[in-house]
């Protein structure tokens, strides 16, 4: 069975390696301030007694007044998980810095925060709709998209390649 270290024992092991780079910790998570991000999330992938080199997922949470993104960890060596958060403050324009420098898997899952929240990943190699084409209207798992300018639903008339909205050939 994974031991789960909690966000405890994690801010525990951060702090005398980077001191004030944690902001909050609970049973459940650590977070760090956005701009220690980086520095947090190589030394608990290089520390050998975390070594948490795998990245099993990230993902954006939309809480109103801000976004959030959570990272879960998982040193498989070790057998051990833990969740990361950081916050990113402007909810019109939430960003937060790219992991893909530490675990190249992240360059796949900040594209789907991007398509889907609008969180754009500062240093990201390649950040561009991964989901939705261009030219979307919207970033649809935003809670307040349904509110989006323009009508009661967010995004195109019909999808790009759609004469009169229906699909060629299906009448």
């Amino acid at each position: 069975m994974t031991t789960v270290l909690s966000g405890f024992d994690l801010a525990h092991r951060l702090q005398p390696k980077l001191p004030d780079a944690v902001v909050d910790a609970t049973p459940d998570w650590a977070e760090v301030k956005p701009n220690r991000l980086l520095e947090v999330c190589t030394f608990l992938r290089d520390d050998p007694e975390l070594d948490f080199r795998f990245l099993s997922s990230l993902t954006g949470v939309d809480l109103l007044d801000h976004f959030e993104v959570v990272y879960h960890l998982l040193s498989i060596s070790r057998n051990q998980a833990a969740t990361l958060k950081v916050p990113c403050e402007d909810h019109d324009n939430p960003e937060a810095p790219s992991v893909v420098s530490v675990w190249r898997g992240a360059h796949l899952q900040e594209r789907e925060a991007f398509d889907l929240l609008g969180i754009r990943f500062q240093g990201h190699p390649d950040l561009r709709r991964i989901f939705l084409w261009e030219g979307f209207a919207g970033h649809p798992l935003r809670k307040d998209w349904l509110n989006f300018p323009g009508g009661e639903m967010a995004g195109l008339e019909r999808y790009p390649g759609e004469p009169g909205g229906k699909l060629e050939g299906r009448g």
